[in-house]
């Protein structure tokens, strides 16, 4: 539990408060990464990002492939981030509809990355231990499988079922894939905010992914909140093994941040660490 709690990233919401709200509360050594809205585009993404790791942050902007207009563009994003620092990009296959260019998933995107000369150190890609509401999980493993020689590591997706996530990590590891993985959970996340912020952004990988799973949503926004205590302390034990090469957790925040921080906090207090 202690290591799960010492090596996370903070996903956040590019709104005009999570810079304040970042410094506030978040120490230098939380990785935050950055998600991109298929409506706002990404320079909102790329604009936060710059201003984060110029306050000293390690910044991982989110870079959806169907966001990118052509090659020249995913050059100039590489080209743009590289100059600040950036090191480390996650690529989703994003939910633009129609895309901005050519690139309908991630890996045509990955493919021309490396082109470039593979500009960033650590490039993710993500994972569904939760099955996709479009693609077989299969698929999705192959995917990984597919992207394994461009990417450095995995982010999975939302999942609040101990049992699913372990599988998943032990499915995944039968295919061959290596990678390390980032475990996606959601942070503590108080109602009333969790309902005002979704109404307001509306966009954006996390509440996306909770408009397309409804029944998660009932679960984040049930009176009295939601707190991920119980999913860590059922699924630590069983991804503590160094063959599940998990790196560490992948906490989707909700812009709630001041509260996951406090609540990383008191569980590393009770942990001992």
């Amino acid at each position: 539990m202690k290591q799960l709690l010492s090596r996370v990233r903070y996903e956040v919401l590019p709104a005009p408060s999570t810079e304040d709200k970042v410094l506030a509360h978040v120490p230098r050594d939380v990785v935050i990464t950055v998600t991109a809205s298929p409506v706002k585009g990404l320079d909102p993404t790329l604009d936060l990002t710059v201003r984060l790791a110029a306050h000293g942050y390690r910044v991982v902007p989110h870079i959806p492939a169907r966001l990118l207009r052509d090659g020249a563009h995913v050059a100039e994003v590489a080209e743009r981030l590289r100059a600040v620092g950036v090191d480390d990009v996650f690529v989703p296959a994003g939910d633009a509809d129609p895309p901005a260019g050519p690139y309908e998933g991630a890996l045509p995107v990955l493919r021309r990355l490396s082109e470039l000369g593979s500009p960033f150190t650590h490039v993710g890609i993500t994972g569904y231990p939760e099955s996709h509401p479009l693609i077989a999980d299969d698929i999705t493993i192959q995917a990984m499988w597919d992207k394994r020689a461009h990417a450095t590591y995995i982010v999975s997706n939302l999942c609040f079922d101990p049992r699913v996530l372990g599988d998943w990590v032990s499915r995944v590891r039968r295919r061959d894939v290596t990678l390390p993985v980032h475990l996606g959970v959601a942070g503590p996340v108080e109602r009333t905010k969790l309902l005002a912020m979704a109404t307001r952004i509306g966009v954006g990988e996390s509440t996306r992914f909770l408009a397309k799973h409804p029944s998660w949503f009932v679960r984040l926004a049930a009176p009295g909140g939601y707190s991920p205590d119980r999913l860590l302390t059922r699924t630590a034990p069983a991804l503590a093994a160094p063959s599940a090469a998990v790196a560490g957790l992948h906490v989707f925040t909700f812009n709630q941040i001041a509260e996951t921080e406090r609540w990383r906090r008191d569980m590393l207090a009770r942990a001992g660490g």
